[in-house]
């Protein structure tokens, strides 16, 4: 991934959504994580499943990472959506090489 070195757990996150593939992804996500994505957040396996489906799955979301420092990677989103490729920060929380807890904004 353009030389930038990721977690496994993030490693898997991109793949699983760039892949579309809704149960690869919810298995990036611990018992218990949260996502903050639009305002809003979702919480434990079925929120997540939810916004998983809503808002990267559905919309055929292909993460493509620019950087990565600390716990942010900086990563241009694209896919069926209005205004796309658009810059997104996605600030992870990981545990156990599972994500423990997300937060997106855009930058």
């Amino acid at each position: 991934m353009n030389d930038i070195i990721l977690p496994k757990a993030v490693e898997n996150f991109i793949a699983a959504t760039n892949a579309h593939d809704a149960n690869a992804l919810s298995a990036v996500f611990g018992d218990g994580a949260t996502v903050r994505d639009d305002g809003t957040t979702f919480a434990g396996e079925i929120e997540i499943r939810k916004w998983i489906q809503e808002h990267l799955i559905n919309p055929k979301i292909v993460i493509t990472p620019i950087s990565f420092a600390g716990d942010r990677l900086v990563a241009s989103g694209d896919g069926e959506f209005p205004g796309g490729p658009l810059s997104f920060a996605f600030v992870f929380g990981i545990k156990d090489d599972q994500v423990t807890d997300l937060a997106i904004d855009p930058v």
